[in-house]
């Protein structure tokens, strides 16, 4: 079609557009043969076509030259998407002016204001912080918009908020801020404390000493922070590409982030918690998640396999994990569902009776060992293999995922569903998150 288009005479060749044809597609068809380095190439098709009409060259050169000029453009396409993801990936990455003012008034309020250091919860009610005839959640976070809006939806939407105590971990820089939020706009009914990781007398270097060596790995540097060879790669898909840039997220290797395999020693006096993301809002009563029967399980989770969305809800392991690599391969089956993180009710009792903890340091080591050639990205692969025959599946209303990556998220399953999951890069207090899901958020 391509010599009937432009026309046997334009290409000084008689009239025989079938050999035309054939000609274009035998030169297109041989990859290996580059052009001619002072062949010059047109930068569009009206510039082909100006060209062709002034030169009149042969079918061979004709094709030459188209091909040359696709490939530059899918380079510059392939170039330009990539810069697209380096910008989000910066944008997803940095501290929006105005929660970093935020965090800065909280903590000068902190430091000035008695009321914003209030203990957490008052001293009537501490109690309550180990007895298990109350509905205890705990989210980590060190974004204090974030984790205001968590507690709110989840206090908000439960229909026993008297039984509802909430244990809000941070770190040691965001602290102050924290508890001033929550000391100044304390919820109503539920009980609330704020803690520091540094105030856990179990979280110390020698029990978690993996993610020490995480931490100050010097191939971490590397890997997260860079290096000038990354980017140059071009066989990889730009999924892949975007995959490897959220993995470089300085927060996969903080303690933060792994805080949830610590649970049962961080809260010894409890039998059964339900962990939230930062990047969630509660929609619905969750009081019922008490009450599921895991049948021995640690974990209720929503299996990510199988669902409506084909593309949120169609993960197994070899979505995650390296199956060329031989300890991978030889380990697990890469057809196993996944399940989610960011929603879980975990049975602490059943939870401490296993090595979940201890599977899960091997595994952070050995992926530490193999140069981080394990799996791709996230914090979610070592502990899909730590808690392999632990999980417990829930149903799917309970944890809706993909708000921070699907853009074409249907709004009528996120207004069905318990708990929506902004996970992805596109968060809804950033500007780039996707104006028909941010509502939800706010």
């Amino acid at each position: 079609c391509v010599g009937r288009r432009m026309g046997p005479r334009m290409l000084r060749e008689s009239d025989n557009s079938a050999r035309i044809v054939r000609d274009i597609y035998e030169v297109l068809q041989a990859s290996r043969q580059a052009p001619p380095e002072m062949l010059l190439v047109p930068d569009s098709y009206a510039d082909l076509v100006d060209d062709l009409k002034m030169n009149g060259y042969d079918t061979k050169t004709f094709a030459l030259k188209m091909k040359a000029m696709i490939e530059g453009l899918e380079l510059k396409i392939q170039s330009a998407k990539l810069q697209e993801y380096l910008y989000r990936y910066s944008a997803s990455s940095s501290i929006p002016k105005g929660l970093h003012c935020l965090s800065l008034r909280l903590s000068d309020e902190y430091s000035s204001n008695a009321n914003a250091r209030m203990q957490l919860p008052s001293p009537e009610l501490v109690y309550r912080l180990t007895d298990n005839g109350y509905h205890h959640i705990v989210l980590a976070s060190d974004n204090v918009l974030a984790a205001s809006v968590v507690v709110s939806s989840a206090v908000r939407n439960s229909i026993k908020q008297e039984l509802m105590v909430i244990h809000v971990i941070t770190d040691k820089k965001t602290y102050s801020a924290m508890h001033a939020w929550f000391a100044l706009h304390p919820p109503k009914t539920a009980v609330l404390e704020v803690k520091s990781i540094h105030q856990f007398d179990w979280l110390t270097e020698d029990n978690a000493s993996v993610l020490k060596e995480l931490e100050s790995h010097f191939k971490i540097q590397r890997y997260y922070y860079g290096d000038d060879t990354f980017g140059r790669d071009f066989d990889d898909s730009l999924r892949v590409l975007n995959s490897k840039l959220q993995a470089r997220s300085p927060r996969y290797i903080s303690r933060m982030n792994h805080l949830c395999i610590y649970l049962p020693e961080l809260f010894p006096n409890l039998q059964k918690v339900v962990f939230l993301d930062d990047d969630v809002v509660v929609q619905r009563d969750i009081s019922p998640l008490w009450d599921i029967d895991l049948e021995g399980k640690v974990n209720g989770a929503v299996e990510t396999c199988r669902g409506g969305n084909q593309w949120v809800m169609s993960k197994s392991f070899k979505t995650y994990f390296n199956f060329s690599h031989p300890l991978i391969s030889k380990n697990l089956d890469p057809d196993q569902c996944a399940w989610a993180y960011g929603m879980n009710i975990f049975d602490l009792t059943a939870w401490r009776k296993t090595n979940i903890k201890g599977t899960y340091h091997y595994w952070i080591k050995k992926n530490l060992e193999s140069n981080f050639t394990l799996w791709r990205f996230g914090t979610l692969p070592p502990a899909l293999i730590s808690f392999n025959g632990h999980v417990h599946p829930i149903d799917p209303i309970w944890h809706m995922l993909g708000l921070g990556y699907h853009s074409k998220t249907n709004l009528h399953d996120v207004q069905q569903a318990a708990v929506i999951h902004y996970n992805g890069q596109d968060k809804p207090w950033l500007d780039m998150a996707f104006p028909q899901l941010r509502p939800f958020w706010k």
